[in-house]
Order: structure tokens, then C-alpha cells, then sequence
């Protein structure tokens, strides 16, 4: 799973291997978090 910064720059934060079409509820939260940490991150930095 990833999100875009800024329009451009594509960010991976995890992957899994799903048999199934909808993707599990715990990998959309980990992603969440993970994401969220990347911003956070970012913003400290400026």
C-alpha cells in the first residue's frame, strides 16, 4: 500500500499477499499509521 507526497513522490509503506479482493482491515490501519508517521516526520522536519 501507498500514498503520494506532494502529487509526485510515491511512498510504499507495506505490503502483504491477499487471496482475496478485499483487503484486510488491519493492513488499511497499519498503512494509516504509517502514513501518518511519514507526515508527522516531514512537518518536524520543516
Amino acid at each position: 500500500m501507498g500514498f503520494f507526497d506532494k502529487g509526485r513522490l510515491i511512498i510504499l509503506v507495506n505490503g502483504f499477499q491477499n487471496k482475496t479482493q478485499k483487503t484486510p482491515k488491519k493492513e488499511i490501519e497499519l498503512a494509516e499509521k504509517l502514513k501518518k508517521r511519514y507526515f508527522d516526520e516531514q512537518d518536524s522536519r520543516e
